[in-house]
């Protein structure tokens, strides 16, 4: 059990690290912070169940890591970029973001102890997944990067941008999780290509990369939902028609004693 949660306090470190880069004006190495922890929160999970070494300590170590490094690390580290020009709004946003990062979290924690729910359900995400909503939430560090220059005006923007993704971390929008996508056998080479050329692209173009793949992400969310309104249909229709062949069926008689 020791190295999952080893990872997982390496995550911590390197999320903490990056509110000291931020505090010393080292932003694009307090954002590359954030992604290892990202990186290390990915891999301490999987490696806890190959192991075996899943346990209740675990699960809470990666709670609070997660809330940490996904909730307190980006928006500290944003604020001390731009949204301290916005003023009290921007600490606002801050606050808000943090709050709804951790009542996700929460929410998380107690739909993965609900027997009760539909295993097609587990497919998806309620909401935006804490990793992801610290990503999306730094896009405008990211455009920052770039060369737009962090205005008053952009500031205040950034608030209500990091006030808009503080209420999708905790709504109720179905997002898929890609948990049970299996990749068939004749594709495992393309998609480990496409994978390698991602990183790359991460690696040489990194603010432009994370550009694009915050504006496909956010594109994403209303064709999950759409989706998951689909397949709520299918699965709602096919649990009624068992539902009346259940009924419709006849009781067998009871033995005489």
């Amino acid at each position: 059990m020791v190295l999952p949660n080893l990872i997982t306090v390496l995550a911590i470190c390197a999320g903490l690290s990056g509110i000291r880069l931020a505090f010393e004006g080292r932003f694009e190495s307090a954002v590359v912070m954030v992604l290892l922890a990202a990186f290390l929160d990915g891999i301490d999970g999987r490696l806890a169940r190959m192991l075996k070494a899943t346990s209740k300590f675990g699960a809470q170590m990666d709670s609070l890591a997660d809330i940490v490094n996904f909730g307190v690390v980006p928006a500290l580290v944003l604020y001390a970029y731009l949204l301290d020009k916005a003023g009290s709004l921007g600490w606002i946003g801050t606050l808000l973001f943090v709050i709804a990062c951790g009542l996700r979290l929460a929410r998380f924690n107690v739909l993965d102890e609900d027997l009760d729910r539909p295993a097609w359900q587990a497919e998806y995400f309620v909401g935006i997944p804490a990793p992801a909503g610290a990503l999306v939430v730094m896009l405008p560090m990211y455009i920052g990067f770039l060369g737009v220059e962090g205005t008053r005006t952009l500031a205040y923007v950034a608030t209500a941008f990091t006030i808009l993704i503080a209420f999708l971390l905790v709504s109720r929008l179905p997002i898929y999780s890609g948990k049970k996508l299996k990749i068939k056998r004749e594709h495992l080479l393309p998609v480990m290509l496409l994978a390698v050329f991602y990183v790359l692209l991460v690696t040489v173009y990194p603010w432009q990369t994370l550009s694009a793949s915050v504006g496909a992400y956010l594109l994403f969310l209303p064709l999950s939902a759409s989706a998951y309104a689909r397949r709520a249909k299918i699965e709602g229709a096919a649990a009624a028609a068992a539902e009346a062949a259940a009924a419709q069926a006849p009781v067998e008689p009871k033995p005489e004693a």
